[in-house]
């Protein structure tokens, strides 16, 4: 009877300490350092829990949340004041930095930057788990895949592959690469990056003009779009110019690395492809 009444306490206690650890690490205060970081928040319906961001995160501004970091670099001092239960991080804020805040007993959690489509998905659902929005985020998820698929259905008949050129700067220009996720947006619409066999982003005009891309997206990033497609349409020996398929993107959607922001941009340039 002792033996029963011991394995009874030792499981009561289990179930105690097991019951407080998981309250101690329910995640109540967040501070997010990345606007993809932020805008997965608000994805995930939990920009009630966010109490500190950048100053580039648009997706806080409506909600006037407290900025406590410019794009690379955060105020220790406030953020530490703030006392957050989880403070989110990219790879682009100092590895320093988020050692000391770690070393001042705050749990840092680093997002780097998503190669991928699938990858993502899956930082999205590491998201959802850490901020206790594990079914929302699978939700978001498995719609987001089925209409990316359903795409990717609809272009792979595309024979031969349209060239594509996506702009991501200028003065110098840059272009998307392989192996980051804007380069699926391409591999979704079944067709083929000019740059495909480069491994630095500066591309001279002459090179874009050589590779005739038959689709050229201008990404608006402190650039403007409009002049930008003014140029490259002076140039009529480029299929792209010459068929009036030169397009503008919001930085702001097609280079925020998140499920939804992914899948609206692929819908954008699905549909500009095929001119609906």
């Amino acid at each position: 009877m002792k033996r029963i009444y011991s394995t009874l306490a030792l499981m009561t206690a289990f179930v105690l300490l097991t019951s407080v650890a998981a309250f101690a690490e329910k995640i109540e205060r967040i501070i997010s350092l990345g606007p993809s970081l932020t805008q997965s928040i608000y994805y995930l319906n939990a920009q009630s829990q966010l109490v500190g961001c950048t100053s580039y995160c648009h997706a806080a501004k409506p909600d006037n949340k407290p900025v406590v970091s410019s794009a690379v670099k955060p105020n220790l001092e406030k953020i530490v004041s703030m006392k957050p239960d989880l403070v989110l991080a990219s790879g682009l804020t100092s590895v320093k930095e988020l050692e000391t805040l770690r070393k001042m007993g705050i749990r840092v959690e680093v997002f780097k930057s998503p190669k991928t489509f699938d990858e993502i998905c899956s930082q999205f659902i590491a998201l959802g788990k850490l901020v206790g929005k594990e079914e929302r985020a699978v939700a978001v998820i498995d719609s987001v895949k089925q209409r990316a698929e359903a795409i990717r259905v609809q272009n792979s008949s595309r024979n031969p592959k349209p060239r594509f050129f996506i702009q991501i700067g200028a003065s110098p220009i840059f272009t998307v690469l392989p192996n980051t996720f804007m380069n699926d947006y391409i591999t979704y619409c079944g067709g083929e990056n000019i740059a495909h066999d480069l491994t630095a982003g500066a591309i001279g005009k002459e090179l874009v003009i050589a590779r005739k891309p038959d689709y050229i997206f201008v990404v608006t990033m402190g650039i403007t779009g409009d002049e930008e497609k003014a140029m490259w349409s002076v140039f009529k020996n480029i299929p792209a110019s010459k068929n009036d398929n030169i397009f503008i993107l919001d930085s702001n959607i097609a280079c925020q690395p998140t499920p939804i922001t992914f899948i609206e941009t692929l819908d954008l340039i699905t549909n500009c492809i095929n001119k609906k």
